[in-house]
């Protein structure tokens, strides 16, 4: 780029964010003044990321809907609390935080099907579901960013996402959690997030220090961000699709070619769950491929991971219904862990179709 062009070029690039900024204040101001759709404009940037970290502290996507609303609507009561000291963003933050912390304390953590019992070593045919469980759910990863949320953070956005990364989160108490969440996903410094939570910097390094070592243990490396990128493209499609046809077409062999040795298979809310080929193949020829009945898949994506959407026919509706929503871990080119989110209203979520001819 030559000096002159460089130079208009940047004067752009600060002309835009003058414009920008200029903006912002114009809305905080009118915000402040009660003005709904000056608040609406100021947010909505910002949604999708405040509602994926709420996913991360609380493990559920209808309970991260339920406190975004809850922290929008206290930032909207509490604006005129709002100084300036930090960015909206950062402000945001604190109190879409403070929300999840008040959820956490009265809720508790969420579960996988591993963290309540061993594995079964042969398929339990009418298992039913636990009810009283608070389970961890899925979460649709398209809008995800690709990349670190900041410079500072340590966690790309969708590793962050990761099934192994928010059910090891679920082992930490809820300061542990924001604060490894704050500091190493959104780059927030010590002083920001001892501010946020109203405690010392020395609390929340002893907290960080805690909640890595706890997570280290529970996170298996390489993550899947960094297993997908040295899977091809049209390699990982292959992957998926051969699952969703072994699946319909009830192919026992097919199914055991694309898993590993120690692969591992759960479906919250069902309490049993499966690990090594042959316990898992045991399953697999006793449940899905045989007893359930007819399938339907459309791939999709979940928690940064490859993930199928599996419909299940039903003779009452005359169609395949939703059933769940598998997600794939995978090591190398084969699958290593299967995790089935049984539910029909995941679908929704996910804004996949309710049913299929």
């Amino acid at each position: 780029m030559r000096r002159g062009a460089e130079s208009s070029f940047v004067s752009e690039v600060f002309s835009a964010s003058a414009v920008d900024t200029a903006t912002e204040s114009a809305d905080l101001a009118r915000a402040r003044d009660g003005d709904g759709g000056a608040f609406t404009r100021l947010v909505e940037p910002l949604r999708r990321e405040l509602h994926a970290h709420c996913y991360r502290m609380l493990g559920s996507t209808h309970d991260a809907d339920d406190a975004l609303q809850d922290a929008l609507l206290r930032a909207w009561r509490g604006l005129g609390r709002f100084e300036g000291r930090s960015t909206l963003r950062s402000w945001l933050y604190t109190v879409a935080t403070r929300t999840c912390l008040d959820i956490v304390h009265n809720r508790g953590r969420r579960a996988l099907p591993m963290d309540l019992g061993p594995a079964s070593d042969r398929a339990v045919v009418g298992d039913t579901p636990l009810t009283d469980v608070a389970w961890l759910g899925p979460y649709p990863d398209a809008g995800l960013g690709s990349g670190p949320a900041t410079p500072d953070a340590r966690y790309e956005q969708r590793e962050a996402v990761e099934l192994a990364f928010v059910a090891a989160l679920q082992h930490l108490p809820g300061n542990q959690r924001a604060a490894l969440l704050l500091f190493e996903v959104l780059g927030f410094s010590a002083a920001e997030i001892a501010e946020t939570m109203n405690t010392s910097t020395t609390s929340v390094n002893s907290a960080l220090a805690r909640a890595r070592r706890i997570v280290a243990e529970k996170i298996p490396s390489p993550t899947q961000q960094r297993t997908l990128r040295d899977i091809d493209d049209a390699r990982l499609r292959e992957i998926v699709a051969y699952y969703s046809a072994a699946l319909e077409r009830g192919d026992a062999d097919a199914l055991v070619a694309l898993l590993t040795e120690d692969v591992t298979w759960s479906m919250p809310p069902m309490p049993h769950w499966y690990r090594g080929i042959e316990a898992v193949t045991d399953f697999a020829v006793r449940v899905p491929l045989t007893t359930c009945g007819s399938w339907r898949h459309l791939p999709t994506g979940a928690n940064g991971q490859p993930a199928v959407a599996c419909y299940l026919w039903n003779d009452d509706a005359g169609a395949h219904l939703g059933w769940s929503i598998n997600v794939l871990t995978l090591r190398g080119e084969h699958i290593a862990g299967l995790t089935s989110f049984i539910g029909g209203d995941h679908f929704t979520t996910f804004g996949l179709p309710a049913s299929l001819p």
